[in-house]
């Protein structure tokens, strides 16, 4: 008599499994050949900015990024479009026909004094995201790395801000509820880069520019959510002032024994929620101001440092 035995799950099963029980990221391990292919592609194109595509293993809380190549320079036509993505399909089968490692764990693009915080790059990674469980962008900034510092850092979504953005819902009551602020758009995957750094000539007049550039533009979103908030307090205002005088006007119906009318009128205008505004675009540029503000606060320390040191120096 035969006996029964459990189906065998399937690969797509496990793969589903061990997909719902994978640890969280927490490293990004960088080859060396591959810090030296973004730094002399973004370096060749500078200023112009350039992408690349990042391959390696996603090994438990370790993304291994072993090979890259880049990206030709992308123009706004159907036809280039569509020659880049079949040189990114030929790449990746050269690559597996001589077995190198062709998965896809995201992908590197130049920057430029840490100009990254765009709408884009969301967008991107959502893209990224419908087909890799999960990925990084390398940033790298060529202008930085010309004063001696190597300005490489890994980005990744976070998960409550991809919820939020795929609902496009950045009302004020959602973003209380999940406890999400500007910070909480990006994670920057921990790296050991400071040792690296052979000097610090200032770059604050540029930083500086830009910093007042989103200042400007992080008054205009403010402005944007004080006519909001001057509306609502308007709207609100009127119907106290509505609300009061329907009461007093069903008293008197009650009194001549008619029946009372709504508190309510959905068809008057007054009573039309208010569009409130997406805080998205104010938190971009906050995080981008508070980007700025850290590097002016590391190359103004620096160049302390070393003031102090000269000073020490000529004294002796």
């Amino acid at each position: 008599m035969a006996t029964a035995t459990a189906p065998s799950r399937s690969f797509l099963q496990v793969a589903a499994t061990e997909e719902a029980v994978a640890p969280p990221l927490r490293v990004v391990q960088i080859e060396g050949l591959v810090i030296l292919k973004i730094i002399k592609h973004c370096t060749e194109f500078s200023p112009a900015l350039v992408t690349g595509q990042l391959l390696g293993l996603d090994v438990g809380s370790v993304l291994e990024v072993t090979n890259c190549f880049p990206f030709p320079i992308r123009e706004e036509d159907e036809e280039i479009e569509a020659e880049g993505a079949n040189y990114q399909l030929e790449m990746m089968r050269c690559l597996r026909e001589v077995n190198v490692d062709n998965n896809t764990v995201g992908w590197y693009q130049s920057t430029l004094l840490g100009s990254f915080q765009t709408v884009e790059l969301i967008e991107t990674f959502m893209n990224y995201q419908e087909n890799i469980r999960r990925c990084v962008c390398i940033i790298y900034d060529p202008s930085k790395s010309n004063q001696g510092v190597l300005a490489l850092k890994a980005l990744k979504l976070s998960d409550s801000f991809m919820e939020l953005y795929r609902n496009n819902d950045f009302n004020g009551e959602k973003l209380r509820e999940k406890n999400l602020t500007w910070v909480d758009i990006f994670e920057e995957i921990p790296s050991d880069y400071d040792r690296l750094q052979l000097s610090t000539i200032p770059v604050m007049e540029r930083n500086m520019e830009f910093l007042i550039e989103c200042m400007d533009d992080l008054s205009m979103e403010q402005q944007k959510f004080q006519f909001y908030y001057r509306n609502l307090s308007r709207q609100q205002a009127q119907q106290q002032t509505w609300l009061q005088k329907r009461r007093a006007e069903n008293m008197a119906r009650k009194a001549a024994g008619e029946d009372p009318l709504p508190e309510e009128d959905p068809s008057n205008p007054i009573f039309k929620p208010l569009p409130e505004p997406s805080r998205l675009d104010s938190f971009l540029i906050t995080n981008q101001v508070s980007n700025y503000c850290n590097q002016i606060n590391s190359v103004a320390g620096q160049s302390f440092s070393r003031l102090y040191l000269m000073k020490a120096l000529h004294e002796n």
